[in-house]
Order: structure tokens, then sequence, then C-alpha cells
């Protein structure tokens, strides 16, 4: 099962550059879309034997995170259908230069996110340090080619400085990776780098090795999970890609990032070092937090906005792991929401910036009137994604707050309801702004494909809003208690 998940969207991204029709590619993307959610569903149901001898298997938290991937990615495949036809139309007035969209081969699209699939399942079914690495930094040159799909200067600038900043921090991940190795010296899994050989030697590691290895996996990792302050890629990079793969960045890339941070987490709680990597995850988690509320007060481009609080929920996931305790809990679950959210709303931008030709705030006026239905779904996604009840991100939010009062980390949490309010005010102001008031022009026709996937994601949203469901509520309890919840 393992194998068929990692090897079903690897052939069809190959099959993808073989064939010669785009209808062709773009049923062989709904195709192995599907295939690979399928897996998912059954590797949910019945657990799956190791592959390599262990080197490939889904534990609790990798189960969970290939779950949210394959669920995003389906929809970003429904809704690719007809936003390939749909974005090479936009006139985009806010870009200098006429974009080379028209000139861009759908065969890279389609077989680089198809591939970008694949990398990010091999992360999550990923239970050796090193081959953890290999992963990572195989989403960034899988992705690398989609977030230059527009084919101007601005996007090359965007897929530089990522490839630049992510490789900087992959890099340290490496040193954090040999680190580990030192610190586990003498104990028998230094040769193997297996998570399950780590976590039960992990009580006679090196310490000082230890610690040493976790700040380098934290700052490595985080720099591709845009933890501040090796944030400064995600802003460009979620701006210039094209709407669909600026949902797979926000929603599942920056997760696998954090399994990898989770992981290295995992270790020290073996070792009996969790008070020195919670400390460290509170500082950066309420850093990154600060940086967003600073950027997204006055925003001026939606997308970016949108970029700026991926940055600002990184944060509440490291906080709430930093907290531990049911805090751990709340992270999970706050993964969860904020991917399904963050995704749907990148999916309505395309939808806006197909209809106004500009991702400037003050371009986008009376959206509820000139597209009824992605209004709507715009202003209850950012209802959604800064808190507010009904919608899961309310849930998750307030069980990190009260595990940390619970805790008696009184100052921590007044900083964390602050920089909530902060960003809250940011965000829907900015929401209604474009919303509200008479568009220029007349009402424009929806088409199904465009509406389908963000109504479907945001109604998820709600449900676990107002029920988690029996089966996500044990998954998330496993994949917290593996993790040290």
């Amino acid at each position: 099962m393992i194998s068929a998940l990692i090897l079903v969207p690897t052939l069809a991204g190959l099959l993808a550059f073989l064939v010669r029709s785009n209808r062709l590619r773009r049923a062989l993307l709904l195709c192995a879309a599907t295939a690979h959610f399928g897996l998912t569903v059954w590797s949910w149901l019945s657990e799956p034997s190791e592959v390599l001898g262990g080197w490939l298997w889904l534990d609790a938290p990798g189960r969970l995170f290939l779950g949210i991937t394959s669920i995003l990615f389906l929809a970003v495949a429904l809704y690719t259908v007809g936003y390939l036809d749909r974005e090479r139309n936009i006139n985009h007035r806010d870009l200098q230069e006429r974009t080379e969209f028209l000139n861009a081969p759908e065969k890279v699209f389609t077989g680089s996110l198809l591939f970008f699939l694949s990398t990010m399942t091999l992360v999550t079914t990923s239970q050796n340090f090193g081959l953890l690495w290999v992963a990572i930094e195989a989403t960034t040159l899988a992705s690398a080619p989609l977030i230059y799909f527009h084919r101007q200067r601005r996007s090359l600038e965007a897929t530089w400085k990522y490839l630049l900043i992510c490789s900087v921090g992959i890099a340290l991940a490496l040193l954090g990776t040999f680190f580990l190795a030192v610190a586990a010296t003498n104990s028998g899994a230094e040769a193997s780098l297996q998570l399950s050989d780590l976590t039960r030697e992990a009580a006679s590691f090196n310490i000082p090795w230890l610690h040493a290895a976790f700040i380098f996996l934290l700052v490595g990792y985080g720099a591709k999970m845009g933890l501040a302050p090796l944030h400064t890629w995600l802003p460009d990079a979620h701006s210039e890609a094209p709407s669909v793969i600026s949902a797979l960045l926000s929603g599942a890339l920056l997760n696998c990032a954090f399994l990898g941070i989770l992981r290295a987490h995992q270790v020290c709680v073996a070792g009996g070092q969790a008070p020195f990597s919670q400390e460290l995850l509170l500082v950066f988690g309420i850093l990154s937090m600060a940086v967003a509320a600073v950027f997204i007060m006055g925003q001026t481009d939606y997308k970016r906005m949108l970029a700026y609080s991926s940055v600002e929920h990184m944060g509440i996931l490291a906080l709430g792991v930093g907290l531990g305790g049911a805090g751990v809990f709340g992270s999970l679950l706050h993964a969860v929401s904020h991917s399904l959210t963050k995704a749907m709303l990148f999916l309505v931008a395309g939808n806006i910036l197909a209809a106004y030709g500009s991702k400037m705030v003050a371009d986008v006026n009376g959206l509820a009137k000139k597209l009824p239905i992605s209004g709507t779904l715009w202003l209850a996604g950012f209802f959604a994604i800064v808190g507010l009840p009904p919608f899961g991100l309310f849930l998750s939010e307030f069980a990190i707050l009260k595990a940390g009062l619970d805790q008696g980390a009184i100052l921590t949490m007044v900083i964390y309801l602050t920089l909530l309010s902060f960003v809250f005010i940011g965000i829907i102001t900015a929401a209604l702004r474009m919303t509200q008031g008479a568009p220029d022009t007349e009402i424009s026709a929806e088409p199904k494909s465009s509406v389908v996937a963000p109504i479907i994601l945001l109604s998820i949203v709600l449900l676990l809003g107002l029920h988690v469901p029996s089966f996500l509520n044990d998954a998330l309890q496993a994949a917290a208690l593996a993790i040290g919840g």
C-alpha cells in the first residue's frame, strides 16, 4: 500500500510528460488524485505493513498528514480542470509585463504537480531521518517549476528566493541530522537513524549534541515551514504561484516541514529533553505570529495577506506543540482546519484574480455582487481563518488557549490573544473592503469547476467546528501521544 501511494503519482507524472493531449493529461491528473485518495482511505482503515525494512511506514502523525495532503490534492485536481483554461485569459493589471502563460507547457505543470504529490507522500511515510531529509528536499525541487509557471520577472524572483532560502534551510537540517547521529554514538542507533531506534535509545544520547541537533533541525525545517525569521520566501512564492499551487504550498507543503520538526521533537521527548525543545518551539511560534501580525496590518495584496496568514498559523502550530500536553492535540487539530481553510481561500483567490485581473485589495470592489458564490466563500473563509465560531479553527485555537491557561502560561496566552486580535483586524478589514460596494463591471458567471472544491473544503471546516468525528478524534489523539502530548 505504501509503495502504491508513492508510485501512483510518480508514474502518472512520468506519463504526463509523454501524453500529447492536454485533455488526457487533465484526466490523468484526476485519476491519479482519486487513486491516491482511495489508497489513503485504505491506509486509515487497515494499517499498512513496513517497506524497505521499516524505512517507509505510516505511524499516527504520518497518517494524519498524509490524509490532509491527499484530500487537498484531490480538491486541487478538481479545481485545476477548469482553472488552466481560465488562467490563460487573465489580464493581469497589476503586473508590469504581460505574463507568458500561453507559452508555458501544461505537461510541465501537470507532471511537476504529480511529482509534488509523490514527494509529499514520501515525507509522510519516511521513518528514517536521512530519507526524511531527502524527501523534504525533493518537495522543493518538484514545486519550484510550479512557482515559476507564469514565467515572468516576479515569478522568477519568487522561485529564486524559494530555492535559495529553502536550500539554506535544508543544509542546516542536514547538519542537524549529522549532529543527531553524533548524539546517538555508542547507543547503537547512529547507524540506522531510524525513528524507532532513536526514540528507543534516546535516554542514552549525548545531551549537548542532541540539543544542537534539534536547534539545526528546527531552524532548517522551520525555514521550509515558514517560521520567522527564515519565512521570507513564503509571501513571494505564495503570491506569485498559480492559485492552485498556492493552495498546496500553504495547505500541504508547510505541513511536511512541520512533520520533520515533530520527528525531531519526538526524539527529544524520548530522551527526556522535552522542556528544551518546547521552549524553542514557543519562542519561534510567538515570533512568527508577531511578524505575521505586523505585515498583515495594512496589506494591499490579498494573496500576500493569505501568505502572511500562513506564517501566523505556522506559529500557532509551533506554539501548541511548545505548550505540550493538550496543546499538542490542539496544534494537530489546527493543522487540519488551517490546511483546508487556507487551500479553500487560495482557490477562491484564483476566481477573484480571473474576474478582476488584479491581486490588489484596492482593485477588488463589490465582490459579493460580481461573484456571489466566490464572494460568500471569501468572506466565510476569512471568518474561519481568523478563528471565529462555528468553524474548526475556533475550536483548535481555543484548545491551545485552554492548554496554556491550564499550565499557568498566562503571559504567553496574553501575547497569543493579542497577536490574534491584530491579525483579526488586518484580515477582516481587507475582506470587508473587497466584498462590499458596487462592482465596476457586471456580474460574472462562475463555472461549477471553480466553486465545487472550495465549497467542499469550507463545509468540512464548518463541520469540524461543530463536531470532530470519532475517527478523526482518535487519529489526533494517537498522533498527539506519539509526539509527546
